[in-house]
């Protein structure tokens, strides 16, 4: 299929259309986001930008190319078996990758597609049910008890805790974990989380990736990917994982600081320079495990413990503003003087 087209199938909203020039003018009704990323979509250009949300660095803007990202969608359908008329709901924000590929999931596969304003709890109003849609772990636990509402459900943007996890075992939902970034044009492979069978354990689950995705791993045990349908090149990332076969990892954690809280992404550098205006002692960002948010941003000053009001948070949004406040008497260092970040937050 080709991007300037889309499946005859295709749905938003109730709503079925002859032409792109049609849809284009009806997702006015919907979003400024929308119907601008529709206006680029079906553009002449071979590529769309999108806004990295983060993950591996400072924020960005990239270059994607449609046919790759057709590419994605296709293969979401084949593993997933989702096929035309697929009811599926959009609740992620279409300015990042995530929200963007439901849209273009839905253009190539023949979806029927409801789009809704992305709040923390989703299904709040809704009634109706779905054969599949895509969420953030703080949103699927505030939809637990109509999450039934959805066939299949795609968990990424941050870490299931435990608790979540435990949760959704006894719920109707097939739900999986994702693996992906924009660079890959969302997820590249899936984890089960629930609905095992007894030949199946929960201790086993691991990422296995989608169709015409490999992996392997670099001199630091980081996740290379090579999968030539979406990424002209390997992708080489900073999260450290242990490889169990060329489509199967299992995932351990991250070589950068990036935060990730409830779906957003925090940079303690941005945030220190922020507070550096108003915290003289040393201080470092950092994040967490956290049941509700997966990571919480904590603050951790050195020397004795002083008061810290909102004064102090003034010039931080109230994403970035830290969940706790520690004090440690002093900082471990490195030989010439820098902060060593893991092993000071060892001594909480």
């Amino acid at each position: 299929m080709k991007s300037n087209s889309f499946h005859t199938s295709f749905q938003i909203n109730g709503k079925i259309f002859s032409n792109s020039e049609e849809l284009v003018q009806f997702s006015q009704s919907i979003s400024k986001e929308i119907n601008q990323f529709l206006k680029e979509w079906f553009s002449d250009a071979h590529y769309v930008l999108v806004n990295t949300s983060g993950s591996t660095g400072i924020p960005k803007t990239i270059k994607l190319r449609k046919d790759f990202m057709i590419n994605s969608a296709l293969a979401t359908g084949r593993y997933f078996q989702l096929g035309e008329n697929t009811k599926a709901l959009c609740c992620l924000p279409i300015k990042f990758i995530a929200g963007k590929m439901m849209l273009v999931r839905a253009l190539s596969l023949g979806w029927d597609l409801d789009v809704i304003e992305s709040t923390s709890n989703p299904l709040q109003e809704i009634t109706k049910e779905y054969d599949f849609s895509a969420m953030v772990p703080l949103q699927l636990r505030n939809s637990i008890s109509k999450i039934d509402q959805i066939k299949t459900l795609i968990v990424g943007g941050g870490v299931v805790s435990r608790d979540l996890n435990i949760a959704i075992q006894t719920v109707d939902t097939k739900c999986y974990a994702t693996y992906g970034m924009t660079e890959t044009i969302t997820h590249v492979a899936i984890k089960k989380l629930n609905k095992f069978t007894k030949l199946e354990l929960e201790s086993e689950s691991v990422y296995k990736t989608l169709p015409d995705v490999t992996i392997s791993k670099d001199k630091r045990s980081c996740l290379v990917i090579h999968a030539p349908k979406i990424s002209d090149v390997n992708i080489i990332t900073n999260d450290v994982v242990e490889v169990v076969s060329k489509t199967e990892f299992n995932w351990k954690g991250r070589l950068d600081h990036v935060i990730n809280s409830g779906g957003v992404k925090l940079h303690p550098e941005e945030i220190e320079q922020k507070l550096s205006h108003t915290i003289h002692s040393r201080f470092f960002i950092a994040g967490i495990p956290d049941e509700i948010l997966g990571e919480k941003c904590i603050l951790v000053i050195e020397g004795e413990n002083y008061q810290i009001t909102k004064k102090h948070f003034s010039r931080l949004s109230r994403f970035e503003i830290p969940k706790e406040i520690f004090f440690i008497p002093k900082f471990i260092e490195t030989g010439s003087g820098k902060i060593q970040r893991f092993k000071t937050l060892d001594l909480l």
